[in-house]
């Protein structure tokens, strides 16, 4: 999964980026996109770890990307450069200052940075779809096609999103190459002074996410990112005086989860035991595609154990024998947690 960290200059968006990560990025202007790779824990790929001792544990992986800002500390706009960059994420951050920052004239107003930002994305979004809308009058493409389009120029004619369109409205085929901003999903950190890191997210800012389909957190990242460089055993004392009970990071990717609806299902044998993150209601033969695409295409069945009862019974043979080893077919939606065993023939 490829996050990309935005924000406004003076919004601490690379101290964000060293906090999730562990690195020490130099903060400041620079135009080198920075790159940092974490792993998603997950204690029950810790347990079946435990149990097969694989020759490899793979955990789910997610890379985050320090998108350079705007230079001018007043700077409210994005460039081509930074609007690309931003079209190459799956999932898009923007960090909003809501802390003093003295290099600054202005007060922190995050709900203004936070309009600017999707100002611009439905501007540069709007840019592409009317363009593709005046070759549609010479090219005269599929009448679906040019209907899609015409429905997100009224959609972000006024000011929503894309994203704000179900799949049910929107065939999301036509948009396929053309890299919508807003039609990435948004997740908001708002970065706060030490003493206001476990403070929930204002109102005013948790409805705004609401009405534009984004999710959100809070985060210190000044006093965090200190943290997450410490040994686990002294991080959580730490958390603690601020109020906090997991990391950022953790707080991070559960937000995140929560965003994109993902499960994980796992597949576990002596060789490896993998996490793979899945969106929730995916049937077992798109999930085998997930593993190779030899699985989904040659899919015969998929051998199931919950992993409550595998940890229950302590390995395979032992929960078959108890029957809670389930042989589902292509159409079976996979749960959180399951161990999946694919069978398939190419």
């Amino acid at each position: 999964m490829r996050i990309g960290l935005v924000g406004f200059a003076g919004s601490g968006k690379t101290t964000v980026f060293n906090t999730l990560t562990g690195l020490n990025v130099p903060t400041g202007f620079g135009g080198e996109v920075h790159l940092g790779t974490v792993k998603v824990p997950d204690p029950r790929l810790d347990a079946l770890s435990g149990i097969f001792k694989p020759r490899k544990t793979t955990y789910t992986e997610i890379v985050f990307s320090d998108i350079p800002g705007e230079h001018g500390a007043e700077h409210k706009g994005l460039s081509s450069k930074a609007l690309q960059q931003i079209r190459d994420q799956d999932v898009v951050c923007l960090v909003l200052r809501a802390f003093p920052n003295p290099a600054l004239d202005s007060d922190a107003d995050p709900t203004a940075d936070l309009d600017a930002f999707l100002a611009e994305c439905v501007l540069a979004d709007l840019d592409i779809v009317e363009r593709r809308l005046d070759r549609a009058k010479k090219d005269k493409p599929d009448p679906r096609e040019s209907a899609a389009f015409e429905l997100m120029k009224t959609t972000l004619e006024h000011e929503l999103p894309l994203r704000s369109l179900s799949a049910e409205v929107l065939d999301r085929t036509y948009l396929r190459g053309y890299g919508m901003l807003t039609d990435r999903p948004l997740l908001i950190a708002l970065n706060r002074s030490e003493q206001d890191a476990a403070q929930p997210l204002p109102p005013s800012i948790a409805s705004r996410l609401a009405a534009l389909h984004a999710a959100g957190l809070v985060l210190s990242a000044s006093v965090e990112a200190e943290i997450a460089t410490m040994d686990a055993a002294d991080q959580a004392a730490f958390l603690q005086d601020l109020g906090l009970a997991k990391s950022a990071l953790a707080r991070f990717i559960r937000t995140a989860y929560g965003l994109l609806d993902l499960v994980s299902f796992f597949t576990a044998c002596p060789e490896e035991v993998r996490a793979w993150p899945i969106k929730r209601g995916t049937r077992a033969r798109q999930a085998a595609g997930k593993v190779h695409s030899d699985f989904e295409r040659g899919f015969i069945r998929a051998e199931v154990i919950p992993y409550d009862d595998f940890i229950r019974y302590g390995s395979e043979s032992a929960a078959r024998d108890a029957g809670h080893l389930k042989v589902e077919g292509k159409d079976y939606v996979v749960a959180d947690g399951d161990i999946l065993h694919i069978r398939f023939n190419v």
